[in-house]
């Protein structure tokens, strides 16, 4: 203690003025100017950093590779490539290119002709495979809410099917190898193309059978309205963005409120149909929602049906307004009765069908 006592007195007497020379003070006190300014901007750094720790990063659709070392990963199944994730709907987009855009009065003769009703799916849970490419313009001037809400979940219920069952028959086929001791050459090609299509880089077979299922029907027909403002968005008509997701390196299109070079642009697509893909590979693939996947082989292991209501819960990092975007999600859902096409089946195209297309 009486050293400690003595080692102060001595610091004391050293930081005296009267000890210490002009030459000494002046160079003391640069060395605490300094480090004032040097450590300044690290401490606004770190405190920035916690407040942009709570930022939502979930709809980085193109941003997987460019984001890794910024925001780090959960675990090595969240290394993902964004090229191999993306390859697909890369391809959709280049195959159609040269679409055509269908007025909203051709687009209702054509469900007519077909005779293609919500009632009648509704009922017979049968939707016939009408998949148009891009949204009609006219559907902002719809003035019945209503008919323009039927008229939007009609263009795009077919394309949500499609995709699930796309989904469903690579879901069968996996299960088909899992369940063989001995796999030929064509299904373990097919499983390593999976294997990137779905981000599992430590090709671990449990972690591809979660990852690679449907997304319900009426969870995907909510997020489609929300994210459009049933189809009337700006994003949505020039962009075919039916799910808001976001792009650092990919085409899009930018929010008008957003800094011109800097930020993020909502992903562009030539057709519908890319959309939902990408919006179905985001949610079986981003760290984001591995908690809605947990949820989901849960209901799957109980024997349940997939309930949108239920895992809806689980979509809260999905917009910034977190659990409110929930409770809108939900209320769409029983407000619209959208669990009604949960279980609808799309029927196989025909020949007659495409030519009025």
């Amino acid at each position: 203690m009486i050293k400690n006592h003595f080692s102060k007195i001595k610091i004391l007497k050293f930081f005296d003025k009267k000890s210490i020379g002009s030459l000494p003070r002046v160079f003391i006190s640069s060395i605490f100017v300094i480090f004032f300014f040097y450590s300044a901007p690290l401490l606004i750094n770190f405190t920035n950093k916690d407040l942009n720790s709570f930022q939502n990063n979930s709809k980085k659709v193109l941003a997987y590779t460019l984001n890794q070392k910024k925001n780090g990963v959960e675990d090595i199944e969240d290394a993902l490539d964004e090229n191999d994730l993306l390859r697909d709907i890369f391809t959709l987009n280049d195959l159609e290119v040269d679409t055509v855009r269908l007025n909203a009065s051709t687009i209702k003769q054509l469900f007519e002709d077909t005779n293609y009703t919500l009632n009648d799916v509704r009922e017979k849970k049968l939707v016939k495979p009408v998949a148009l490419t891009l949204l009609p313009q006219e559907i902002k001037m719809i003035e019945n809410t209503k008919k323009r809400k039927e008229f939007f979940i009609q263009i795009v219920l077919p394309l949500i099917l499609k995709e699930n069952n796309n989904i469903r028959l690579d879901r069968k086929r996996l299960f088909t190898i899992i369940n063989k001791s001995n796999n030929t050459k064509l299904e373990l090609k097919w499983l390593e193309k999976k294997f990137k299509q779905y981000g599992v880089s430590s090709k671990d077979l449990s972690i591809l059978k979660i990852r690679m299922d449907e997304i319900p029907v009426s969870l995907a027909l909510a997020q489609a309205a929300k994210e459009t403002g049933w189809g009337t968005s700006r994003f949505a008509q020039e962009g075919n963005a039916l799910f808001g997701q976001w792009t650092w390196s990919g085409e899009g299109l930018k929010p008008k409120d957003s800094d011109k070079n800097e930020g993020h642009k909502v992903m562009k697509f030539n057709v519908l149909q890319a959309s939902v893909r990408a919006y179905q590979r985001n949610l079986n693939t981003h760290s984001s929602y591995k908690d809605f996947r947990k949820a989901r082989a849960q209901l799957r292991d109980q024997g349940k049906n997939l309930d949108s209501l239920v895992l809806a819960e689980y979509l809260d990092e999905y917009a910034e307004t977190g659990d409110k975007y929930v409770e809108v999600l939900q209320k769409i859902i029983k407000q619209n009765n959208l669990k009604d096409f949960d279980d609808a089946k799309l029927l196989p195209s025909s020949i007659e069908l495409e030519s009025l297309i």
